[in-house]
């Protein structure tokens, strides 16, 4: 049996074939030559793949918006059917893990409504839509079981894993997102890559203490996320602006929002500091160290 890359110890669940990356895009959108452009040893089974445009995977769909509406619904944050379809599975790429559903614990079967005639069950989902700006891909959904499933029973990395998977497949050079103030999901996604804030708040969209970012794609940077340490990297490149954000301040949002659009930036948080700081704690605003 191949084996896991020893960063990915700790997720078991990868090793046997009986869970699997899944890819769920229509025939026209399949990626050429996925997984050429990172480097990367992760993902040692074959993709399932699916098509949204076959009625055969109406079951499979219905369960990825379990998952979704499971993770978000509370949040006032889950997307409608029509979002996923117009916005998502005809434009986009959305990717994932898929279990067997045979071996999978039966809440899980349950939880998600799946029949247990069908041979694989989703467990989790990420979607990214390309842009006209070219390389740069729009990440705007990240969810997994393990949000409804108590912390013993989950399955470790799952959610990062299923980004890391669908940037790699898709050979994503530029990855931009949105993310809450606050939210446990910016430590997932301070990780793919240095994280800039091109958007520190957005009226416009739902909840406005949401922060816009971009990152170029590095896999160095995944790595830290499993190994803790410090990016080298980072800290080589960037420095202290002498500004902070206040996760709790909508004020201090505005301001920094004020200071993107006057071209004062770029600025950079860090993932180190992000991952070992209480979420709510106000953020060093990082700048491009000064050529000597």
């Amino acid at each position: 049996m191949t084996q896991l890359n020893p960063l990915l110890k700790k997720a078991t669940w990868m090793e046997s074939g009986d869970i699997r990356p899944y890819v769920f895009v229509r025939p026209e959108n399949q990626i050429a030559q996925p997984g050429t452009r990172h480097h990367l040893d992760w993902f040692i089974h074959e993709p399932i793949y699916k098509n949204p445009l076959n009625l055969n995977e109406l079951p499979f769909a219905d369960a990825i918006y379990q998952i979704e509406w499971k993770s978000f619904g509370k949040q006032d944050l889950a997307i409608p059917r029509w979002v996923f379809y117009d916005c998502a599975a005809m434009p986009g790429f959305i990717a994932g893990f898929a279990g067997r559903t045979s071996k999978l614990p039966k809440k899980i079967v349950q939880e998600l409504g799946i029949p247990e005639t069908e041979e694989w069950c989703p467990l989790s989902l990420f979607i990214i839509i390309p842009t006209m700006h070219k390389g740069e891909w729009v990440a705007y959904d990240l969810c997994s079981v393990n949000s409804f499933l108590p912390k013993e029973e989950q399955f470790y990395g799952l959610g990062f894993l299923s980004k890391a998977f669908a940037l790699w497949y898709a050979n994503v050079e530029q990855c931009s997102g949105m993310t809450q103030w606050g939210s446990p999901s910016l430590r997932l996604h301070s990780h793919y890559g240095h994280l800039e804030m091109i958007g520190s708040y957005a009226p416009l969209h739902t909840h406005a203490k949401t922060m816009t970012y971009r990152c170029e794609v590095n896999t160095d940077c995944w790595e830290k996320f499993f190994t803790k340490e410090e990016d080298l990297a980072f800290v080589e490149k960037f420095g202290p602006s002498g500004r902070t954000i206040d996760p709790k301040s909508e004020q201090s949002m505005i301001e920094m929002q004020n200071l993107i659009q006057a071209n004062s930036g770029p600025y950079y948080l860090s993932a180190s500091e992000i991952a070992t700081k209480d979420l709510t704690a106000p953020l060093t605003v990082y700048h491009l160290k000064k050529e000597r």
